[in-house]
């Protein structure tokens, strides 16, 4: 029920409005960005770090036998819905901030070593982050496309300008409706 001041109510007890919200382990917020997400994903990340550090802080087990763990069972967890966010470098770099701290304490490297991001990766076998959130995208991009035209999916793509005078420079690319209104 809503009351005259706009307030939910369920069975008399009003529930309090939020600027953030959690529905199926994403967290959607009320300007439609993807912060507070992001800064979910990496939170559940370190806890899924925590439950493994035995295994991937652990002198005797090899590197490359770390990196796979890590790639089955902690990475995923900081991806999860990761192919639909709306992205920016800062978020990709919080992202890869969170993921070379991981890496670096699994070899057993502080910064202070300076010993070269690449050069970890490689160690551990791990791909960086930046490529692996393409994948993800490409991969959905792919099920998205192969959909029926008709779907909801659809509604909008990006498509090409067409019949417009082009000048130099790249072409701009428009965002046309592909659902016939009624």
């Amino acid at each position: 029920d809503r009351t005259a001041s706009g307030e939910v109510s369920l069975d008399g007890q009003v529930v309090p409005q939020k600027d953030t919200f959690r529905y199926l382990g994403s967290m959607l917020q009320e300007d439609g960005g993807i912060d507070e997400d992001v800064n979910h994903r990496i939170k559940a990340r370190w806890m899924k770090w925590r439950q493994a550090s035995g295994i991937l802080c652990d002198k005797r087990v090899p590197q490359k036998l770390k990196g796979k763990f890590y790639k089955t069972a902690v990475r995923p967890a900081m991806l999860y819905g990761a192919e639909c966010w709306p992205t920016k470098r800062r978020h990709v770099q919080q992202l890869g901030v969170a993921e070379m701290r991981m890496l670096r304490w699994m070899c057993g490297h502080t910064r202070k070593d300076r010993v070269r991001n690449d050069d970890i990766r490689d160690r551990v076998g791990v791909a960086p982050i930046e490529e692996k959130l393409v994948q993800h995208r490409l991969r959905w991009f792919g099920h998205i496309q192969r959909r029926p035209p008709e779907a909801s999916v659809h509604s909008g793509q990006l498509k090409r300008a067409e019949n417009v005078k082009r000048g130099r420079g790249r072409p701009n690319l428009t965002w046309e409706e592909s659902v016939k209104r009624d």
